[in-house]
């Protein structure tokens, strides 16, 4: 844990500062004494945690644009100077994919390639970790976790531009950032891949919680599409606390073998169905919840099962999560419960809480 007090006084870039998991780590950050830029596009839900929680009165800069602006991009990452770069700005949702698969992969593959060529122009020593996904990964059912060497692929656009985005990062290292010449150019560029994270501040359409968060706020029954689907459920903060985990060490250390994939997940017990979450869920949530089984037609393709595997980030970074699945609900449902009922005109307090809390349950 003392590895992230190396934060202290480092000029962190964060793309995609406006979403879910950047606004948390945008917070995260700036508790641990970073000066913090942030790019991004204004958030596309209202509300949302970036504003619900003040995140940009604690940033040492902020640029409102498109990733795959080249000139806006490589203007605020020579005037940020960063030390360490979290890349998080994506199109990050499945079924969204389908409709505008164009743009999908744009964002998240073109956007990928558009902040590697910043940092190669920019010709400064850098941390970089790139933020892809689990669902990278070319799903065949099986119900073992995937490991970091597992072949790549993907049935829906969102899943393949995801493919595309770690084959392109790994072409992008290996061509201008080779590990036999990192005492020379000094970037390192990690790829990190996590499982379905729940946590308060997310209003994404099509999402399981932020469903339920709309549907009960409004005491209403909540709707699932597919309740057997089998996921990796965490809090938003484990996968964080596994890049900020990697990225301090490499900062740390020029060592070729933290230049690579990552996964992220929870332990193998809190793999569960989507039913099974929305139980925990709706008895957190407490009154009269609940949910329902609802049938959709010419439903979209959903994976039945996804499982990650984990031993590499336990075993080489010490990184493990710190909350089973029950803690993370119960987090989550607490935080919401609060925005809804609560009165607070800032969340911030609460997002600090519970890093606080999250930070004292793995030491």
């Amino acid at each position: 844990m003392n590895t992230l007090s190396s934060f202290n006084g480092k000029r962190v870039f964060i793309t995609g500062h406006t979403g879910f998991k950047g606004s948390w780590l945008s917070l995260w950050l700036s508790q641990l004494g970073a000066e913090v830029f942030g790019y991004s596009l204004l958030p596309d839900t209202t509300p949302n945690n970036y504003s619900a929680s003040f995140v940009g009165d604690l940033l040492s800069g902020e640029t409102i644009s498109d990733i795959s602006d080249t000139n806006m991009l490589q203007s605020a990452i020579k005037k940020a100077e960063p030390d360490c770069i979290f890349h998080l700005a994506a199109q990050p949702l499945v079924r969204y994919s389908y409709d505008h698969p164009i743009p999908t992969f744009q964002t998240n593959v073109i956007g990928s390639l558009v902040l590697l060529e910043a940092v190669r122009i920019q010709g400064q020593p850098c941390s970089v970790v790139m933020v892809t996904s689990d669902k990278c990964y070319d799903n065949s059912g099986q119900i073992w976790g995937y490991r970091e060497s597992d072949p790549l692929g993907g049935y829906d656009p969102y899943s393949a531009s995801k493919a595309a985005a770690e084959i392109a990062i790994s072409s992008y290292r290996r061509s201008f950032f080779p590990e036999d010449r990192i005492d020379e150019h000094g970037v390192q560029i990690a790829t990190v891949r996590a499982g379905n994270v729940i946590g308060g501040g997310d209003w994404a359409a099509d999402r399981i919680i932020p469903d339920a968060v709309r549907a009960l706020s409004a005491q209403k029954c909540v709707q699932v599409r597919n309740p057997h689907a089998i996921r990796p459920w965490q809090h938003v903060l484990e996968p964080l606390f596994g890049y900020l985990t990697l990225g301090a060490r490499m900062h740390e250390k020029r060592d070729p073998a933290l230049s690579s994939a990552w996964n992220f997940g929870p332990l193998i017990y809190d793999e569960c169905p989507v039913s099974f979450l929305m139980d925990l869920f709706c008895r957190e949530w407490g009154d009269t919840s609940s949910w329902m089984h609802c049938k959709q037609r010419d439903a979209h393709h959903e994976a039945p099962i996804l499982r990650l595997a984990i031993d590499k980030a336990i075993h080489q970074l010490q990184w493990r999560p710190g909350w089973n699945l029950d803690e993370a609900v119960k987090k989550t449902a607490v935080w919401y419960r609060e925005y809804y009922y609560g009165g607070a005109e800032s969340m911030q307090d609460n997002c600090f809480r519970d890093i606080d809390a999250y930070m004292g349950s793995l030491s």
